[in-house]
């Protein structure tokens, strides 16, 4: 948790050490964490940091006044394919864009279906769209991720592939390669994520794929 003025503070030190790329989230309420009498500082969402990282970029800060030179952030926002509202998501992630955003991160996608619907929309903003991919190792970590992650949606027709394998580690990768067959074409970028699973099926999947 920071605060407004502690968030640019980060930011202009983090510029200092040579950091370039950010992602910008609004980030879960503390009370879905470790501690849940903890309270959230409200200070600014993912619309308004990248306002002020785009006033940054433009060598002001968030009060306006000059910094002496402009940062040369590289602005990513993020995107929730499975928002409780998608017309509002996708209202915010407008907002995103005219706020100075240069490239959309997907959350993990493993329902091709949803993503090829969401598409067009993505696509509509004219940025660059980064895809988040996930190597599954086991049925364990699918079924963790269908019930807990709140912002992935694992089909059925996945769960019941994992569950008919006898190695489900590398049923798992073969589902990633074919994700990433039918997306690669689209998208600008893939990010490999572990999410709750080993971080080596990283590396597997690096190995699994073409450069």
């Amino acid at each position: 948790q920071r605060t407004l003025t502690g968030m640019q503070a980060d930011l202009l030190g983090a510029h200092a050490m040579g950091l370039r790329n950010v992602l910008l989230v609004t980030g879960d309420p503390p009370s879905q964490g470790t501690y849940a009498d903890a309270t959230a500082i409200d200070d600014v969402d993912a619309i308004g940091l990248t306002n002020m990282v785009t006033r940054l970029n433009h060598g002001l800060d968030i009060g306006g006044q000059a910094l002496g030179g402009a940062a040369a952030f590289h602005v990513g926002v993020a995107v929730n394919l499975r928002a409780p509202s998608l017309e509002a998501e996708w209202r915010r992630l407008h907002y995103k864009v005219e706020a100075g955003a240069e490239f959309i991160l997907t959350p993990a996608v493993f329902d091709l279906e949803a993503f090829l619907a969401a598409w067009p929309a993505l696509a509509a903003t004219g940025l660059p769209v980064i895809v988040g991919l996930v190597p599954i190792e086991s049925l364990r970590q699918a079924e963790f991720i269908a019930s807990e992650v709140t912002d992935v949606t694992v089909p059925d027709a996945m769960l019941d592939r994992l569950r008919a394998a006898a190695d489900p580690a590398a049923e798992g990768l073969a589902m990633a390669r074919e994700l990433y067959q039918a997306l690669r074409p689209r998208v600008q970028g893939v990010a490999i994520r572990a999410l709750h699973g080993p971080a080596d099926s990283v590396e597997r999947f690096l190995r699994a794929v073409p450069a």
